[in-house]
């Protein structure tokens, strides 16, 4: 195999690993955005293999661009212009893709995928509303344990959904933690109704 289609192989597979290092992310937004909830967590099943992921991109970007940057041999040199399956632009000129530029736009691709979970929180718009409530006597605090979470974008789509029912005075989601913790005024809303917007997307809160 050829240095430019080392270089490329590798390229393809860095995209590859470094969407599946995010996947489990990724996914929640996807339903978020098709208005379904049911494939919300259908990647949770990756998280513990992420670091293994990342770290599969990250060398095999590096190989890319080894490969791409090494000084070419003599031997090479010689053969390039033998190299039938070597696709070429005008004036023997290397294709885009098998170019520097696209590299780089591999590379900062996969970045970006890799950086995912700590940007995602940008695609949950939290809702904008007035609280208030009587007394004091009415305000409940409660912790739910939310199976299935695994990334802030988890946690960002349910406190999304509870921030959407009146009477929430405050929800904080920890994929950490596995819990979702609620302030609310139970005049109006109910224990019943915080469970059923954390189960709408596709968590599961543990009875």
């Amino acid at each position: 195999m050829n240095t430019s289609k080392s270089s490329n192989t590798a390229a393809y597979t860095g995209i590859f690993t470094a969407v599946a290092a995010s996947v489990c992310c990724i996914t929640p937004v996807l339903a978020l955005l098709a208005g379904t909830s049911g494939i919300a967590f259908t990647f949770s099943w990756v998280e513990p293999f992420r670091p293994y992921l990342i770290g599969l991109t990250l060398l095999v970007i590096a190989f890319a661009w080894y490969q791409k940057l090494k000084p070419k041999s003599q031997h090479e040199i010689d053969c390039a212009c033998e190299d039938d399956d070597l696709p070429v632009g005008k004036a023997g000129k290397p294709s885009f893709l098998q170019s520097k530029t696209f590299l780089l736009i591999v590379t900062l691709f996969a970045g970006l995928m890799l950086a995912f979970p700590y940007y995602s929180g940008i695609f949950y718009a939290q809702p904008t509303k007035e609280i208030v409530y009587v007394q004091y006597d009415n305000i409940v605090e409660k912790t739910f344990t939310v199976e299935r979470m695994t990334c802030t974008g988890c946690e960002n789509h349910i406190e999304r959904e509870v921030n959407k029912l009146d009477g929430i005075i405050s929800v904080e989601a920890s994929y950490e933690e596995g819990n979702t913790s609620v302030k609310y005024d139970r005049t109006k809303v109910t224990e019943e109704q915080i469970i059923k917007a954390i189960n709408s997307t596709g968590y599961k809160v543990s009875e």
